[in-house]
């Protein structure tokens, strides 16, 4: 989709679709007003009648219109005046890009965006516009041969400004643009089915990559390269499958090469069955998601990349599946990790934490600034903070400070949760030096804790993604989160 800012006055912009507010009780917005008095009262006598409230989430087109700059006038409801916030500015915006996705409009212009939101600057505004622009035209890669889903004929939004903030509106819509391409590529790879979206899927993505954007480089490391590196705790996991797993490394060089880059490392479960500690069937069709950390790393990538960041930023994806055979690992086998560390695998099926941790260890020869893992860890996270908020875990204030803020930017949340030793007793192994499960208590810290033991002298944070990656249910379907939160940190180093 193309964006565009404009400082032209409503009553001179010519447009397809004019996106106006209403407020509680009919009140209507100052450009709903301009707008209203070109169109011969429209508004006005809707509002005199009780058909325009201005309640939240209420929309209606005007499309007969005479005379005026636009075709169509859509009017949304904001609410109280003085109570507009960024989470209903957000709404209101999706509704009327619902309602105009209805209609033969190719072009529209949002001038909700001057209004007062609270907690929002024009920058910000404008950020919110292009993405949920993004997130509404996006369609799933469904594989249906009949009745597939329309796509909107929107291609163009104009955000309307002041000449003095446009170009605060124009960075926004950029970045907005960015953080949309790179949700795009998480969800199209996340929403594929398992039989599809293999590890080596994942890696020709990888590849696809490199080619789009010379900023980045990629390199792929198959069994036999992992089996050399001594990653034993990795290869555990792709023991009882048939499908060959790969160890995907990107680079992006935004910045000089001497500055020590952020490492991006990503979940890649392309399908989690549990191995021998089989999952309940029920649900188990989801599990093709457990390689949305994977994919939040190759989107992250690719929004940046479209940004020309300058930054350095590092990718290490383990992508693999977790399937039962007689070849698989069974719980109470030990392993040993490359970092050396031997692991008693007590359940197959807290298999995440086993392929990062040679995958965390692996990223120290990039020597790291900063080291983030993303990954759909466990269940107990979605328990403890449902679907709204990814659960935070580091070693490091700063950057736990930093990563939090940066989702409260980005409207893509994550919740600080502790680490420490009286969490990690619970590892403990009679046989080898950790185990890879704890008791159920505490279960998503537990599970932190593991990945801590690999991280000394690393400034490092964990993305517990299990609750946001993606919605179950009847609209099935990868989220895009946290690419927001992510790339929002990385604009702001």
């Amino acid at each position: 989709m193309e964006f565009f800012a404009t400082s032209s006055a409503p009553a001179r912009q010519r447009t397809e679709c004019a996106i106006v507010g209403v407020y509680d009780k009919g009140v209507l917005s100052e450009t709903a007003s301009e707008l209203d008095s070109r169109s011969g009262g429209r508004l006005a006598k809707l509002v005199k009648k009780g058909d325009l409230r201005g309640k939240p989430g209420d929309v209606i087109i005007l499309a007969d219109l005479d005379g005026g700059p636009c075709e169509r006038i859509v009017a949304i409801g904001l609410g109280v005046k003085g109570a507009f916030n960024r989470k209903q500015y957000r709404r209101a915006l999706n509704a009327a890009l619902t309602a105009i996705a209805k209609t033969n409009a190719r072009e529209a212009i949002n001038y909700l965006a001057l209004e007062v939101v609270k907690d929002a600057d024009s920058y910000t505004l404008a950020r919110i516009a292009a993405e949920v622009a993004g997130n509404s035209a996006y369609r799933i890669p469904d594989h249906k041969t009949a009745n597939k889903r329309p796509k909107s004929r929107l291609t163009k939004l104009g955000v309307s400004t002041t000449r003095s903030d446009r170009s605060s509106v124009e960075r926004g819509l950029e970045h907005g643009r960015g953080i949309v391409a790179g949700m795009s590529l998480m969800r199209d790879l996340a929403n594929q089915p398992g039989n599809v979206c293999t590890p080596s899927y994942l890696a020709n993505a990888a590849k696809t990559l490199a080619r789009e954007y010379r900023a980045i480089k990629t390199r792929i490391l198959n069994e036999a390269d992992c089996r050399k590196l001594k990653m034993g705790s990795f290869l555990s996991v792709t023991a009882g499958t048939d499908e060959p797993a790969r160890l995907i490394v990107l680079e992006y060089y935004g910045a000089e090469r001497s500055k020590a880059p952020v490492v991006l490392v990503g979940k890649g479960v392309t399908f989690d069955t549990g191995g021998i500690s089989l999952k309940p069937p029920p649900g188990m069709d989801e599990m093709k998601f457990d390689m949305s950390g994977a994919a939040c790393v190759l989107g992250t990538f690719r929004a940046i990349a479209e940004l020309n960041l300058p930054i350095n930023v590092v990718g290490v994806v383990p992508a693999c599946e977790n399937m039962p055979s007689g070849r698989a690992t069974k719980p109470g086998d030990i392993v040993k990790s490359m970092s050396g560390q031997t692991i008693e695998v007590l359940n197959t099926d807290a298999e995440g934490r086993l392929i990062l941790c040679d995958a965390i260890t692996y990223a120290r020869r990039f020597k790291p600034d900063t080291l983030i893992d993303i990954a759909t860890l466990t269940g107990a996270c979605v328990m403890a903070l449902g679907n709204q908020m990814s659960g935070l875990f580091s070693n490091d204030d700063e950057l736990s400070n930093a990563l939090a803020e940066a989702g409260k930017r980005a409207d893509d949340r994550a919740w600080p949760l502790p680490i420490g030793e009286e969490y990690a007793e619970g590892l403990k192994s009679n046989f080898a030096d950790m185990a890879n499960i704890a008791g159920r208590e505490g279960g998503a810290i537990t599970a932190a804790c593991f990945l801590a033991k690999f991280t000394d002298g690393l400034k490092w944070a964990h993305l517990d993604v299990a609750g946001t990656a993606y919605q179950s249910g009847a609209n099935k379907s990868s989220t895009g989160r946290p690419v927001p939160l992510l790339v929002d940190y990385l604009i702001n180093r």
